[in-house]
């Protein structure tokens, strides 16, 4: 069945997903407000709790981008799980992992098997451009303790340097391959 949402609860609805698929990542309440018109965060406090109520938004308590669209009963809504952006990825150098607790971006939950640990990373360098994967680009990581000869994995390397590769095990080693002309 349909839930029913008014003006101003759609109003902030449209200005959430919007907000979501052009920038990743869900808005402040501040930003919420500010697409308003208001400058009491009651007022969106409110509004969002009684959108919680009614299943169309999960809040994360305690982050600040912590909202997500998730009403199946809404046209045009963006379902999807919101995950943590650890930081940055090398496709080049291996550069040290890097960690942000405050950032996350919501992603397509097709995108994850959901059962295991998942978070997103910024890609830093070429070494991939081959394989479609651009500076500044995101990419979604599931953790796991294998991999198969061929898939891109991020490696964390035994000196703390993390790495975005594609993985070939060989007969007496591991070999992490770029995936772009300019480094064969």
């Amino acid at each position: 069945m349909p839930v029913t949402l008014y003006r101003r609860q759609r109003q902030i609805l449209d200005f959430i997903s919007l907000y979501i698929q052009k920038n990743g990542f869900s808005p402040t309440l501040q930003e919420i407000a500010a697409s308003l018109g208001v400058k009491s965060l009651a007022t969106v406090h409110e509004h969002l709790a009684t959108m919680v109520k009614k299943g169309v938004l999960k809040r994360y308590e305690g982050a600040v981008r912590g909202i997500q669209v998730v009403g199946k009963n809404i046209k045009d809504s963006i379902t999807g799980i919101e995950l943590p952006i650890l930081g940055y990825i090398a496709a080049g150098q291996p550069i040290e992992a890097y960690t942000d607790p405050n950032a996350t971006t919501n992603i397509p939950s097709s995108m994850i098997s959901g059962k295991k640990r998942a978070f997103v990373l910024q890609v830093k360098g070429t070494s991939m451009i081959d394989s479609g994967i651009l500076p500044d680009d995101y990419v979604v990581v599931e953790q796991t303790e294998t991999a198969h000869n061929g898939e891109i994995v991020v490696a964390l390397l035994d000196n703390g340097f993390a790495t975005l590769k594609r993985f070939f095990k060989e007969a007496t080693r591991i070999r992490f391959a770029v995936c772009v002309s300019l480094f064969q």
